[in-house]
């Protein structure tokens, strides 16, 4: 039997898929050194993590990142009669689908992974695509 997660999820593979793209264009120059450095991350649950120890600068700079993230999935969620959690995990499974070689992303175990140009880790309950 599936869990109601698991339906969830598969259910919002597609709608998760939306969000992502906007969050793309929110890099600004701190976060896109950092980005390409590896110090910050995708993260399963939807947010962005910091790899390591971070200057307040850049924990700032994620921090706004994923309050803009958070109401985007509280949006979606909603328009998807998902839970937020639901919908911000169903959104981080696309964003570590979406990162390139190089760039940080934590695996399932939670250790941070850098992205090969296999594809990457994902939890079991990713939806697939």
């Amino acid at each position: 039997m599936r869990s109601p997660l698991h339906m969830t999820l598969a259910a919002l593979g597609g709608a998760a898929v939306l969000a992502a793209p906007a969050l793309a264009q929110d890099r600004n120059p701190t976060y896109a050194k950092a980005r390409a450095q590896g110090e910050v991350g995708e993260q399963p649950d939807g947010y962005l993590g910091i790899v390591g120890a971070a200057d307040d600068t850049l924990r700032g700079v994620v921090d706004d990142i994923n309050i803009k993230r958070r109401a985007v999935y509280i949006d979606g969620a909603q328009k998807n009669a998902a839970t937020l959690e639901a919908y911000a995990f169903a959104a981080g499974c696309t964003a570590i689908r979406r990162t390139v070689p190089g760039e940080k992303y934590r695996a399932p175990d939670g250790s941070w992974q850098t992205r090969t140009n296999d594809a990457p880790v994902l939890d079991p309950r990713c939806p697939k695509g």
